[in-house]
């Protein structure tokens, strides 16, 4: 309750967009199917965003560092408010495309923009339990915003969930709006951005790279471990109605329970924040989270199945926390917004590549053993992580952040 009052309008803005963007998804996929009656422009919608990113973030970062965070995320809430409140009334796919490209690229500067808010306005101390509780937010609105669009959409159609995504947009930028600013090294840096500067900026990314060689091989063990989890997101509807031979309604069940599972788990690492230490939420969590994809991906019936996700779902909120806190510690803000921007660049392409590979494997072998084997790998790269958090050696990594 402390942190809540402390940090209410940080937290109540971005979590109200959290729920206006599950409520929008829903919404957006119907909008497009309606719209051309092709599952193939719905699936397009979902790979608008990866291309925008992968433009996006290689050069997003040198503007981020360099112009005041809070004014900028305010601005990319208004643009993507004012963008999205245009889709229901286009009559065009393209164009529709060519509106979430915008979007997208404006959420490339918000996310490290609000990474690097985040870290200088939110205490150290209090760092895990803000991340927990934007974890539960996050977790909430994946279990309660699905649902809520489908009533509303039934009610009064796919227009108004996504004039109700933009309207939260809008509310997410008023709260920044209202924060005050934080210490930022570089904001009277004003400079054309060039290609001179870019290159001038990798190279001081590459020199954080070479210098902080923990850090990065904490930061590549845990996304390599994460994007091979998102990979196998990709094909849980394919197992859970092929391998177990379940309806659509009973997918939606066990993601429901799943969401269930995220928001327990995300108010226990809050609960928790100041008992357990940040190596046992990294590594620890990350562990369990690759074991429940594990177990989940060996289920031969929905009960196991749904254990399994309630599982994994209820550890992935004490990784997320223990990342966050770890990232936003040891991560320079003079380069957060580049480091995260190309990081970003990093994580997208890793992700395209192994999606592809699995979903490769898994038309040439059986789907359920391609993912043991990814899973397997999952759970030998989080045991590798967890050798190197824990390593004596590098525990100055993780302290000052339990209070």
């Amino acid at each position: 309750m402390r942190i809540w009052k402390k940090y209410s309008l940080l937290l109540s803005g971005i979590g109200i967009s959290f729920f206006g963007n599950w409520v929008y998804l829903i919404a957006l996929n119907i909008l497009v199917l309606d719209m051309t009656g092709s599952a193939a422009a719905v699936a397009g919608v979902y790979i608008v965003g990866p291309i925008a990113r992968l433009l996006t973030n290689f050069w997003a970062g040198s503007i981020i560092d360099r112009v005041n965070k809070r004014k900028l995320m305010v601005l990319a809430d208004v643009l993507r408010g004012s963008l999205i409140l245009l889709v229901p009334f286009l009559d065009s796919l393209w164009i529709v495309y060519g509106i979430l490209f915008m979007a997208n690229i404006a959420a490339a500067f918000f996310g490290p923009s609000s990474t690097f808010y985040i870290t200088k306005f939110v205490s150290e101390t209090d760092r895990r339990s803000f991340n927990s509780i934007m974890s539960m937010m996050n977790s909430g609105s994946f279990l309660i915003g699905p649902a809520f669009a489908g009533v509303l959409i039934a009610l009064v159609g796919t227009t108004w969930c996504i004039i109700l995504n933009a309207i939260t947009f809008f509310f997410c930028a008023f709260c920044i709006a209202k924060l005050p600013d934080v210490g930022d090294e570089n904001v009277d840096r004003r400079e054309p951005i060039t290609v001179k500067i870019l290159a001038t900026d990798w190279q001081v990314v590459k020199g954080f790279v070479q210098q902080d060689r923990y850090f990065i091989k904490i930061y590549l063990l845990f996304q390599s471990a994460l994007m091979v989890a998102f990979a196998l997101d990709s094909q849980e509807v394919t197992f859970i109605k092929q391998d177990l031979a379940q309806s659509d309604q009973m997918y939606g069940l066990i993601v429901s329970i799943t969401g269930i599972g995220a928001l327990i788990g995300a108010a226990a690492s809050a609960a928790f924040a100041k008992r357990f230490s940040l190596q046992m939420y990294l590594a620890i969590g990350m562990v369990f989270t690759a074991v429940g994809y594990l177990l989940f991906y060996s289920s031969d019936s929905f009960l196991t199945a749904t254990a399994a996700f309630v599982f994994l779902g209820f550890f992935m909120a004490f990784s997320n926390a223990g990342y966050d806190t770890f990232y936003q510690k040891n991560v320079p803000t003079t380069i957060m917004g580049r480091f995260g921007s190309l990081a970003s660049m990093f994580q997208s392409k890793l992700q395209i590549v192994l999606t592809f590979i699995l979903g490769v494997i898994g038309e040439w072998f059986s789907l359920q053993m391609a993912a043991i084997g990814f899973a397997s790998i999952a759970v030998f790269i989080t045991l590798l992580l967890c050798i190197q958090v824990f390593s004596k050696q590098h525990k100055h990594y993780y302290e000052d952040v339990d209070g």
